[in-house]
């Protein structure tokens, strides 16, 4: 656990310690001042629960309207997106302490209370601190009564570590070392044991692969070819040039949408594995000439497409297919000023001509390799969703091979490293139509560690990227 993460344990931080304990500011009427960071991070989890709603996008417009800025924003952020992700060893360890079922918890109840564990057993904020702003979330809203629950719950929570807890709750680390694992980093063990499937012979990883998931990701920039360079846009905002895409830039945190260059369009935020996607496809060899005519045939929300338009040469372009309105819109947004055609189709009928040299499939998954940027995603995701997003991913190569001309190329990538969801699909492709798999890992030059192939398979623990899993195939 990160220093960032473990919690206090100084004496003065203890609920029972009153030397230490601050004032609460409060109202010239004498009523209790509203904590608006920790309020903040509450209704972004209202929000989650209540409406399916993606903290990512709830958050940003909240701190605008409430004028929270700088430490105290990036403490709000902290508390919302931490929260959601530890949801799992959260409920396990308030359900102990209310001595009660999670499900018999008031839900306005207990959005506040796994804020106040979080800070209790994931952050050096003191203890009388995070049951005390708790406290008075649920006094300002619902009474006394109320209040007085929480107070108990996390009270009692706050009287083991989080290695305690983990000791007490999870499973046997012999027995089940997978569910074990799981407990401690807050993930679903069906997401755990997938990616130890997903390791196979170095399945000894997964404590590291569960770590780097469950820790905050670095923003991670792309610098638009033509545009801005990425020594220059790193110069221009502080960052890190990324170590293997030549156009990424990694910054330590923030908010990239004030940056100049991302307001200007010069660049944008996009993982680095994205970013390698849409390159393996422009290196892979092809048998005869490139004629130019590239594809991305699931190109919403638009980044692989951008990058796409922005290497196309000779005044080609790159047709687009997204078949929802309001993220083709955003394609056309992401794409302006590039030569890209968006056409608002399904890519299993798209009508368009066959021919293309080249295609990309970024096909719709479980997104089980972005956990660490969607911090709700891995509690709503259930191993149902599998069979029916692999019947699309099939049904959607189906449809890039029928276009891809004879010696072309389809890019086949996930942002989820599920077997069936990769491998399976790859194997079913190659079986039905006879393609031929290139050995992918050349198209990711200087990138280590990619699996033993033909197939390759970024890991966020590896590579800092997210889980991205990429096969190149030529039509015969």
């Amino acid at each position: 656990m990160s220093e960032s993460r473990r919690p206090s344990k100084a004496a003065g931080s203890r609920p029972g310690d009153k030397s230490r304990r601050p004032k609460r500011p409060r109202t010239p009427e004498g009523g209790i001042v509203r904590d608006e960071v920790r309020a903040v991070a509450r209704d972004v989890l209202r929000a989650v629960r209540e409406r399916d709603a993606y903290a990512n996008l709830v958050l940003p417009g909240l701190l605008r309207e409430r004028g929270i800025s700088g430490r105290d924003a990036a403490l709000a952020t902290e508390l919302a997106y931490g929260a959601c992700r530890a949801q799992g060893l959260l409920d396990a360890v308030i359900e102990r302490s209310a001595g009660r079922p999670i499900d018999d918890i008031d839900g306005a109840l207990l959005d506040t209370l796994r804020i106040g564990a979080y800070q209790l057993l994931r952050t050096r904020i003191g203890a009388h601190a995070a049951v005390a702003t708790s406290v008075d979330l649920v006094r300002a809203e619902f009474g006394s009564g109320k209040a007085g629950f929480v107070n108990a719950v996390l009270r009692r929570v706050s009287e083991k570590t989080a290695e305690q807890w983990i000791a007490v709750l999870a499973p046997d680390s012999v027995q089940d070392p997978v569910g074990h694992l799981a407990f401690e980093y807050a993930h679903p063990v069906w997401i755990a044991q997938a990616f130890a499937d997903a390791l196979g012979p170095r399945a000894g990883e997964l404590r590291d692969v569960l770590a780097a998931d469950d820790a905050r990701p670095a923003v991670h920039l792309i610098a638009r070819p033509g545009a801005i360079s990425a020594a220059e846009l790193a110069i221009l905002t502080g960052g890190e040039v990324g170590p293997y895409s030549p156009y990424a830039v990694h910054l330590d945190g923030g908010d990239p949408g004030q940056l100049e260059p991302i307001r200007t369009g010069a660049a944008g935020v996009q993982d680095e594995g994205s970013q390698l996607v849409a390159r393996a496809l422009t290196l892979a060899p092809l048998d005869g000439p490139d004629g130019g005519r590239w594809l991305d045939l699931c190109a919403g929300p638009g980044g692989k497409v951008a990058l796409l338009g922005a290497l196309q040469t000779d005044g080609n372009r790159v047709d687009a297919v997204e078949p929802a309105e309001h993220r083709a819109e955003l394609v056309r947004k992401t794409t302006r000023d590039l030569p890209v055609d968006v056409h608002v189709v399904d890519g299993r009928e798209s009508g368009l001509t066959p021919g293309y040299d080249r295609i990309l499939v970024d096909a719709p998954c479980t997104g089980l390799g972005a956990l660490r940027r969607r911090p709700e995603a891995r509690w709503r995701r259930q191993p149902r969703d599998v069979a029916e997003l692999v019947r699309l991913q099939r049904q959607l190569l189906s449809a890039a091979i029928e276009l891809v001309r004879p010696g072309g190329v389809v890019l086949y990538s996930t942002c989820s490293p599920h077997l069936s969801e990769t491998v399976g699909v790859v194997a079913d492709a190659v079986r039905r139509f006879g393609l031929t798999q290139l050995d992918t890992r050349e198209l990711l030059p200087g990138v280590p560690e990619l699996g033993d192939g033909p197939a390759a398979q970024l890991w966020p623990h590896r590579h800092g990227t997210d889980a991205m899993f990429l096969a190149a195939l030529r039509k015969p």
